[in-house]
């Protein structure tokens, strides 16, 4: 359960999951909203697969990332437990 606090941690990945409330999003659109480098963000949204908070889905050429809605279910339901 440490790994997701860890993720959430940074400002930019809490910034990358409250894109991804509304839908998936590629690696680029996710980028359209920071100013960093796209490696920057890769390495952001790798941290996030780590930590089981995002998932990614190839579709054709592009790759879709998502919540993983069932990670943030049992973290409400730790919270709601202390």
């Amino acid at each position: 359960m440490n790994l997701p606090f860890k993720a959430l941690a940074d400002p930019t990945r809490r910034k990358i999951i409250m894109l991804l409330k509304d839908g998936d999003l590629t690696a680029g659109e996710i980028a359209e909203h920071f100013n960093m480098t796209k490696p920057s963000i890769s390495h952001h949204l790798n941290i996030l697969k780590q930590a089981d908070l995002v998932s990614d889905e190839r579709k054709g050429q592009n790759i879709y990332y998502s919540l993983n809605t069932t990670v943030f279910q049992e973290l409400i339901n730790w919270f709601l437990k202390l």
